[in-house]
């Protein structure tokens, strides 16, 4: 199990002026059973750009605030140090080492999902929840109907860009709204759009619970804002900078008008908010971090497996939980079982992440062993408790045609500077057959409801891919016009890995929902998968 590492000490006066509700200090009420999920993904914010974490240039009032209200994860871990491997990781529950993207196009076609992926989004639109991602995507191709397009992958909504390249537009011709194009002028600041329809999701009215996923490309390069950067028109610093600057204080202002939107439509209660970041800071196209210190005490920044490219800023936020600040680790992949554990589903067996939900009380965390990063053909990392290995393919970062393998104690060296492989060289080999062991194929088994239609047959399949029994599992399905038909089979036990089919005649055309009612334990837990029956999957 990895124990916790060292305290940073953070710059000084970094809460001063922050006023914190008496609620937030005093005992809180129980989080709701099936609670809303507001999910803010930054693009490229480094884990020292905000104001609780030491920063002192760019202000981030909103932010900073939710931080020392809520839960403040000091050592949370991405799921790679760049955009598209590390997204696939959140979303998935699994390491790169195991997930479907592990690195970003390299002059090849964008990373892609696929039907054996089971997205957060997907195993909670299944248990009744309403869904969307707004923002960037960033998996390919721009084609709807295709596996990786969120609609496939658990988003009843998506307004935004499929692709991370064509989020480098922050101005685009156009944006994508579920299946369509949607033509723009090339005026309009898409990250503006997604603030406009994320608050409009958040407020429509409805008896089932949310999961809003708000991916947006704010901070990522090019340093583009409205106006001329704002209040910090008049620094001393490069065009580049003082954008960037204004990139992260406009998202920061983003986070405080979602947040309101909750509390306007009474539903903070009953949400928890999650801000985090994709990888570390970036340096592109005139942006310098070191001015910014964006990086905090960690060494480097995006795209390397130093901690400043994959360590980032984590926050956990709503009215109901106490303020704390957990030391312990976390990874993106924990996020999708912590979900999973939130809203009462049984979470898919095979995947690398193990629910914190306990660690927003201050109680057990994940029980990981190691953590385990991979950028195949480049360089891949494993951390377990105190130590850090890094190993350097021939030829990448000055490796010569063996390679390299760094080790760095992070108890006493978070900023990686002492390497000590030559001092443990036992220890080293230890780790690296760790980390053979843990890269390799999808490990996952299949989960969840399909639905398949031959002429006026509609079969409805459940299949267990969870590690627990699901107990008096019955299949039915929703015709149109209101009428409901129930297999007449109840099945006592699905174990873990098998499944349960039944057919059902649907004459006709039109919307047909399949469910799956079952027990885990004393939880009753209803699957619903909709089917536009001889036309498509919906």
């Amino acid at each position: 199990m990895i124990p916790a590492p060292s305290r940073r000490t953070l710059l000084a006066g970094a809460l001063a002026g922050l006023s914190v509700p008496v609620a937030a200090s005093s005992a809180q009420a129980a989080l709701a059973s099936r609670p809303n999920f507001l999910i803010i993904l930054a693009d490229d914010l480094g884990w020292g750009e905000i104001g609780i974490n030491g920063q002192k240039e760019i202000a981030t009032p909103a932010i900073d605030r939710l931080a020392a209200e809520g839960v403040r994860f000091e050592a949370a871990y991405a799921g790679a140090p760049l955009c598209a491997p590390s997204r696939c990781s959140l979303l998935t529950g699994l390491h790169a080492g195991h997930a479907t993207v592990r690195d970003n196009p390299d002059g090849g076609p964008q990373g892609a999902l696929v039907e054996a992926d089971l997205t957060f989004a997907e195993l909670l639109q299944l248990s009744g929840y309403r869904t969307a991602c707004i923002g960037k995507w960033g998996f390919g191709p721009e084609l709807p109907g295709q596996p990786s397009h969120p609609n496939r992958r658990g988003f009843d909504e998506f307004y935004g860009y499929i692709t991370h390249r064509h989020a480098h537009q922050y101005y685009p011709r156009y944006l994508w709204h579920n299946a369509g194009k949607v033509a723009l002028t090339g005026r309009a600041y898409a990250p503006d759009l997604f603030l406009r329809q994320a608050v409009d999701f958040i407020k429509r009215p409805s008896d089932r619970p949310f999961l809003l996923y708000f991916p947006t490309n704010l901070p990522h390069a090019p340093s583009e804002v409205p106006g001329n950067a704002g209040q910090y028109k008049d620094k001393p610093w490069t065009r580049a900078n003082r954008r960037h600057a204004a990139q992260v204080t406009l998202l920061d202002s983003y986070v405080d008008r979602l947040v309101d939107a909750l509390r306007e439509s009474g539903k903070a209660a009953d949400t928890i908010v999650l801000f985090m970041s994709d990888n570390g800071p970036h340096r592109e196209k005139g942006v310098t971090p070191g001015l910014f210190d964006s990086n905090g005490p960690f060494r480097a920044d995006k795209r390397d497996l130093y901690e400043g490219g994959i360590r980032v800023p984590l926050i956990a936020w709503s009215p109901k939980l106490r303020s704390r600040v957990e030391t312990r680790p976390v990874a993106y992949w924990d996020l999708l079982p912590t979900l999973a554990d939130l809203a009462g589903v049984p979470a898919p067996d095979g995947i690398d992440g193990r629910s914190f939900r306990g660690m927003l009380h201050g109680g057990d965390g994940p029980d990981h062993d190691h953590l385990v990063w991979n950028r195949p053909r480049k360089a891949q990392a494993i951390r377990r408790g105190r130590w850090k290995a890094i190993r350097f393919a021939p030829g990448v970062a000055g490796a010569g045609p063996e390679g390299r393998i760094e080790l760095y104690d992070l108890d006493t060296d978070l900023g990686e500077r002492k390497d000590v492989s030559a001092e443990r060289p036992e220890l080293v080999s230890e780790l690296m057959g760790l980390l053979d062991q843990s890269i390799g194929p999808d490990p996952r088994r299949p989960y969840g409801l399909r639905m398949a239609a031959s002429g006026d047959q509609v079969t409805v399949t459940l299949v267990n891919g969870s590690a627990v029994t699901w107990r008096r599992v019955r299949l039915a399905i929703g015709l149109p016009r209101g009428r409901r038909v129930t297999s007449p089979r109840e099945v006592a036990e699905l174990l873990p890995g098998e499944e349960i089919s039944a057919t059902f005649r649907v004459p006709g055309h039109g919307m047909v929902t399949g469910s799956a009612a079952f027990r885990t334990g004393s939880r009753r837990h209803t699957f619903r998968r909709t089917y536009n029956h001889q036309r498509s999957l919906v």
